[in-house]
């Protein structure tokens, strides 16, 4: 498997999610709280929390997205993930991702971690464009995103139907020429 960099920030490492963060990449993603502006229904068996370390590793080996654990740089534990995928080097652009589990909502780790895969995916990447879709009712991760600079670029109606709930999309943007500004 392909090492991705670890990053380090004053409070969080970011580093290669490893098959040992099943139960506790489970622990986050199975709980329907965290889960409940996602476009997927929470994970019901340990087998989903192994099934996307595996997809994870493959999607590196092919740069197709790059998935990073979140984890307390004091006592280790794995508060969560953050990712670039959907990742198109020919139009150097990829999208970003978040998820924490409760505990640590409202504590600024998007800020710091958001900051720290910003940083690697247009400086080490040269990437030039990062997008987010984010439910248009998830409020937090909303703030966070402007807090990172990006600006919201479009709404998508019923873009998405799980268990038979429809819900929306917003879409945010930055450019690394407006990161680089504000960095």
């Amino acid at each position: 498997m392909q090492a991705l960099p670890v990053l380090e920030t004053e409070r969080l490492i970011l580093r290669n999610l490893e098959d040992s963060d099943a139960d506790a990449l489970f622990a986050i993603f199975s709980d329907p709280q965290v889960m409940t502006y996602w476009h997927t229904p929470p994970w019901s068996v340990i087998s989903d929390a192994q099934n996307y370390i595996a997809a994870a590793h493959q999607g590196m080996l092919v740069d197709e997205q790059y998935v990073f654990a979140i984890v307390d740089k004091h006592n280790h534990t794995l508060m969560g993930k953050c990712l670039l995928w959907q990742i198109v080097q020919s139009s150097q652009r990829a999208e970003i991702g978040f998820g924490l589990g409760v505990p640590f909502w409202g504590k600024g780790y998007i800020q710091e971690a958001g900051r720290a895969l910003l940083e690697f995916a247009f400086k080490q990447m040269a990437l030039n464009r990062i997008e987010a879709e984010i439910d248009p009712d998830n409020t937090g991760s909303a703030k966070a995103l402007l807090r990172l600079g990006f600006e919201q670029e479009g709404h998508l109606r019923q873009r998405w139907i799980v268990n038979g709930h429809k819900s929306d999309s917003a879409l945010y943007g930055l450019l690394r020429q407006d990161w680089a500004l504000n960095s």
